[in-house]
């Protein structure tokens, strides 16, 4: 009998969690008026966003690297660069995936562990000061 590897798509249950939680975090940025700033970065439309982000998480956390298989390396910091990204649109980020986390009903150890990682990743984007 094999056991899965303990990865951070499985701890968080595999792609249907995982894709839940995205579209929760593009909800709340849609909704909710103290996301406005980071929601003024994105398209009209959250469609492809929805996309990249999950494809993106997916291969991160340790499942199908659905991203890389699409699009290359995902050169995070210079796809990003035409953004300004600053310390409100980072932070923004962060309170929004931690309530999408939340209302996805993720264990407090695991978003706990998430949020540590995103905010590496979060403030490595950042490129302004403000």
């Amino acid at each position: 009998m094999t056991q899965e590897p303990t990865t951070l798509f499985n701890l968080i249950g595999g792609a249907a969690p995982l894709r839940a939680l995205v579209d929760r975090f593009y909800d709340l940025m849609e909704l909710e008026p103290t996301f406005a700033e980071l929601r003024a970065l994105h398209p009209t439309t959250l469609d492809g966003s929805r996309d990249k982000l999950y494809w993106f998480l997916t291969g991160w956390s340790g499942g199908p690297d659905l991203y890389i298989e699409r699009f290359g390396h995902p050169r995070l910091r210079a796809r990003h660069l035409p953004y300004p990204i600053g310390l409100s649109v980072r932070d923004q980020w962060l309170a929004c995936m931690a309530s999408a986390m939340q209302d996805c009903a993720l264990d407090d150890a695991l978003s706990e562990r998430l949020l540590e990682s995103f905010y590496q990743t979060a403030d490595w984007m950042r490129n302004r000061e403000g």
